[in-house]
């Protein structure tokens, strides 16, 4: 965990020597003053019209595909992504700006009958004003994409404040962003805890993404100042398979859901399911199939499972599987920079660690239900509720996890990472606070409702 800091020092997770960003973190008045700033920018943008914020987005569009590689190779040497989900990164950063571009043409309200007498009614959506957005380093492209763009698009302007981590990856992003829109009306800050706090502190609405116990202090200190926040924040997903599962394409769906990436997704299988008699074929065929996973140098397109981001994190995974059975992995590789092989275990006692908390790493417990019943109650018994994958051929099953499973997203026959960002994504519990992001619910996140009452002059009131 990264505590109060005054120099920022960004490594290379797959080979620690090498620094991509070392600067002093500029503190709580510049935070405050970054926010002045865009505020002072807000109305012009706004005044601006739908065209002109529809052709910056756009713009921003392209501007990422055209910088895809480089970008790419940034997020490969910051974060240690494996170059192939870098560069699907990227696509998607790049289609949700394109996607958000045509926002600002979406109607912002209604025109309604008084109840009595002439006149109108009318309710309309209007921007905050500045959009506060703090975001981890997993993601770093797509998550302040999918953040900054609804913002933008309805009027707001934006201060990023990045993980420490992708601070080098923030800081690229910013000058292609700043290329299209007018100066001030995006900024990043980059920092720590306290340009985060000083952020929270300033902004008029807040958007958070990182672990829990950051997420509710963030909540707090945002719903104490009475402003809109949204928190998006861990998991600790469950993968139910029953019997008639095609169970290769379960175990192929799991295997990755568990270590690509080297497990470092909220949306990340931490928790196999398995049903009956579906317990013994899958053991076997995960076991294979998290031998088989490519892990090294994140730059080799072959790559799966690439190094964890820093130390403490590598550190952290091979404490969690400490006291129970491997099936695969639970070894640390002989090699340079932060890497932890992908782990599957079983005969998880009540209480450990890995049935508790979101360890955000390549290691998943592997257990046991009687029927579907009890898997749904396995995977409801966690203080998490963001992603569940259900991997089944009976419709019926199907329907009962959708009705019955307590988190914000259900995915049948798929693994329990991937995002549609024209939907809503967020979770349920310690999971998620607030509303949901992405999709169109990002734009009524971004916006307040007003009432109006037009009344003819000279009338009664």
């Amino acid at each position: 965990m990264i505590t109060d800091i005054t120099t920022l020092v960004s490594r290379n997770p797959a080979d620690p020597d090498d620094v991509l960003v070392r600067l002093t973190t500029p503190g709580a008045f510049a935070a405050a003053d970054a926010v002045e700033r865009a505020r002072t920018a807000q109305p012009g943008w706004l005044r601006g019209g739908a065209a002109a914020r529809s052709a910056a987005l756009g713009a921003v569009g392209a501007a990422l595909e055209a910088a895809a590689e480089e970008l790419a190779d940034l997020a490969v040497r910051e974060v240690g992504k494996p170059l192939s989900e870098a560069r699907a990164e990227i696509a998607r950063a790049a289609a949700i700006w394109r996607y958000y571009a045509q926002a600002p043409y979406e109607p912002t309200g209604a025109v309604h009958e008084t109840a009595a007498g002439p006149g109108l009614l009318l309710n309309r959506r209007r921007p905050h004003g500045v959009a506060g957005l703090v975001t981890p380093w997993n993601f770093p492209f797509a998550i302040p994409s999918w953040k900054a763009a609804p913002a933008l698009a309805v009027g707001n302007t934006v201060v990023l404040k990045p993980a420490p981590e992708a601070t080098a990856c923030a800081l690229r992003l910013a000058e292609i962003i700043e290329q299209a829109l007018p100066e001030k009306v995006f900024t990043v800050l980059p920092g720590g805890p306290t340009e985060g706090n000083a952020l929270v502190s300033a902004a008029d609405v807040v958007s958070f993404t990182g672990s829990t116990p950051v997420g509710r202090a963030v909540a707090r200190a945002a719903t104490a100042r009475g402003i809109p926040v949204q928190a998006e924040m861990g998991g600790l997903n469950a993968a139910i398979v029953l019997p008639d599962a095609d169970i290769g394409q379960a175990a192929a769906h799991i295997a990755g859901a568990v270590a690509g990436f080297a497990g470092q997704k909220c949306t990340a299988t931490s928790r196999v399911v398995a049903v009956g008699a579906a317990l013994d074929p899958l053991r076997e065929a995960l076991s294979e199939a998290f031998r088989a996973i490519r892990v090294g140098d994140p730059a080799d397109p072959a790559t799966v499972c690439g190094p964890l981001v820093h130390e403490s994190a590598r550190d952290r995974v091979a404490e969690a599987w400490q006291g129970v059975s491997a099936l695969a992995g639970a070894t640390v590789p002989a090699r340079a920079g932060w890497f932890a092989d992908p782990t599957l275990v079983e005969r998880v006692p009540p209480g450990h660690q890995l049935l508790n908390e979101e360890v955000f790493g390549p290691v998943a417990a592997l257990l046991p239900a009687d029927d579907l019943a009890h898997a749904v109650r396995i995977t409801n018994s966690v203080p998490y509720g963001l992603v569940t994958s259900v991997h089944t051929a009976d419709l019926n099953a199907a329907l009962y996890g959708l009705d019955l499973v307590d988190t914000g997203m259900i995915r049948i026959n798929a693994p329990s990472t991937g995002v549609d960002f024209h939907l809503p994504f967020g979770g349920s519990k310690q999971s998620g606070h607030g509303p949901r992001e992405q999709g169109r619910a990002a734009l009524e996140f971004y916006t307040s409702s007003r009432t109006y009452t037009l009344a003819p002059a000279g009338s009664a009131a």
